[in-house]
């Protein structure tokens, strides 16, 4: 069974239309009129091998809190419904990555229970239009509509575009370890995940 879907998402602020494959090569195309969300795209899609299509544009004459929030509100959603009944998948991911003098750990399970730990100070500067604010908006759309319970933790650093950085990456890393195929049965004590 192929694991790819499609998810379309228009609003008066954002139109974005996203595509995943799970079982990819980590191939991707991202268009999002944000320099730095789409290079934070590019390195989920690289280090989780989920093949990535993204195509965003909103009003980010006004801000760019709205295309960032509605593309991980898209991420979750498009991923959620690639994983399908889940059976079979490994459920949870963890990783630690160092990115200079910085270090994250990320630790997840696709509950079916949204919900975001983000342990990370708010570190007040923009890496281009980006801010540590705008990856936790990012974070709590994609918890919330992935099902997804994400604990990120800041163990310590000081340059922002490497904390970003190490963040993404480590999502990656750990959404390919939790969404891999490890047998046929659902992971659930319960009979399922929802």
């Amino acid at each position: 069974m192929e694991r790819k879907a499609e998810y379309e998402r228009k609003t008066k602020e954002t139109e974005i239309k996203i595509e995943v494959n799970l079982d990819g090569k980590g191939d991707y195309s991202i268009t999002t009129g944000i320099g730095f969300l789409n290079h934070m795209m590019e390195l989920f899609s690289k280090f989780s091998g989920i093949d990535l299509k993204v195509d965003a544009k909103g009003d980010i004459e006004v801000d760019t809190h709205h295309l960032i929030e509605d593309t991980g509100i898209c991420l979750g959603e498009v991923i959620k419904k690639a994983l399908g009944d889940k059976k079979g998948i490994k459920r949870y991911g963890f990783s630690s990555i160092p990115m200079d003098e910085t270090l994250i750990q990320i630790s997840l399970d696709i509950s079916g229970r949204p919900f975001l730990i983000f342990n990370v100070p708010l570190i007040k500067g923009r890496e281009g239009s980006f801010e540590v604010e705008d990856t936790k908006e990012f974070l709590k759309g994609f918890t919330n509509h992935l099902g997804l319970t994400l604990h990120v933790n800041f163990i310590y650093g000081n340059n922002l575009h490497h904390i970003n950085e190490a963040i993404f990456k480590g999502l990656g890393i750990a959404i390919k370890e939790a969404v891999k195929i490890e047998g046929e049965n659902l992971p659930s004590t319960k009979g399922k995940i929802d």
